[in-house]
């Protein structure tokens, strides 16, 4: 049997899953119905409440937090002083794209772990030739 694919899970693959109303909630709901062994940063997880907390309430954003607890097989990845660096250092080589330091830590983690998956909705998290799910 083949080993499945270490996957990077970025904000928008959490909001399309959570939230019924996103347009790629069907999508994200067959994905993570048997999801591979997933990773993502600390910084999609403070984006991710922050989402919830602010498009809802203080629930929904606590529901969030619940679900990313729950689920089996995720990895966050922390948020410390070199992964600043790592993440500053590719912010400042995509400077013309619209990259925040959370796409940009989600870039340097799929490089770092050799991660070839990346589940989101955002097309500039393909700036290294990380192939997007959609």
């Amino acid at each position: 049997m083949a080993k499945r694919t270490d996957c990077y899970a970025d904000t928008s693959a959490f909001i399309a899953f959570l939230d019924r109303s996103d347009s790629f909630h069907a999508l994200f709901v067959r994905l993570f119905s048997t999801p591979p062994p997933l990773y993502t940063s600390a910084l999609v997880v403070a984006e991710g409440h922050g989402w919830f907390l602010r498009r809802y309430d203080q629930h929904r954003a606590v529901q969030f937090l619940a679900f990313l607890d729950a689920l089996p097989g995720l990895t966050i990845v922390g948020f410390d002083a070199p992964e600043l660096v790592k993440a500053g250092r590719l912010v400042k080589k995509f400077a013309d794209q619209r990259l925040t330091l959370a796409d940009a830590h989600g870039l340097a983690i799929m490089r770092d772990l050799r991660i070839g998956c990346c589940w989101s909705t955002d097309r500039h998290l393909s700036l290294e030739g990380v192939p997007l799910v959609i």
